[in-house]
């Protein structure tokens, strides 16, 4: 179940917002920039804390390089000589260790090549989200919220006439771009 990056009450205390006037335009937005950071982040930092994460890998390599991170625990780490059919647990400290973000082989010199050869179950992410996270976030929701659905600069020509000057940039707000890169998953 994807879980939302913060919820509608501490974007309105963020905000200073009191009345219910915009609830929902938050219930909308709060799910959509969570999908938004999640995708651009690779990684969905919370829904995998309680929740078990299992990811399939066929080898080849000294190390199985796990998409969701931090790592809480690894729950298992199974084998199959099948395609997948069936799985048998390798031992952890005798046939891998955790390194980093990654399972690494300890038993061979990398995890023999096999379809569907890996299965490894584990839990991972933040029971809190980091605060520079979590202010990027809220400034995210916020920013499209002013914006309004679109990008855009507005300017008085003269008292009846407004020109309105649509940006066509695909970039994010430079200060959310930075804290979200620095969150970004990267598995090279």
């Amino acid at each position: 179940m994807a879980t939302d990056l913060a919820t509608k009450a501490e974007y309105k205390t963020y905000m200073g917002i009191t009345s219910i006037n915009s609830d929902t335009e938050i219930d909308f937005l709060i799910p959509k920039v969570s999908d938004l950071v999640k995708s651009y982040c690779r990684r969905t930092f919370v829904d995998h804390v309680s929740e078990i994460k299992i990811e399939y890998f066929d080898g080849g390599f000294k190390t199985l390089q796990l998409k969701e991170t931090p790592i809480v625990t690894i729950a298992s780490v199974a084998y199959s000589e099948d395609y997948g059919k069936t799985y048998t647990n390798l031992v952890k400290y005798t046939d891998w260790v955790i390194q980093g973000d990654s399972i690494v082989s300890i038993a061979h010199s990398v995890f023999p090549k096999a379809i569907n050869g890996y299965k490894v179950s584990y839990f991972a992410g933040y029971d809190t989200i980091p605060g520079d996270l979590k202010l990027a976030f809220l400034d995210l929701v916020e920013y499209y919220s002013r914006n309004n659905g679109s990008v855009h600069s507005s300017r008085d020509l003269n008292p009846n006439t407004t020109q309105i000057n649509y940006v066509s940039s695909t970039n994010l707000p430079a200060p959310i771009k930075r804290v979200l890169d620095q969150y970004v998953a990267d598995f090279t």
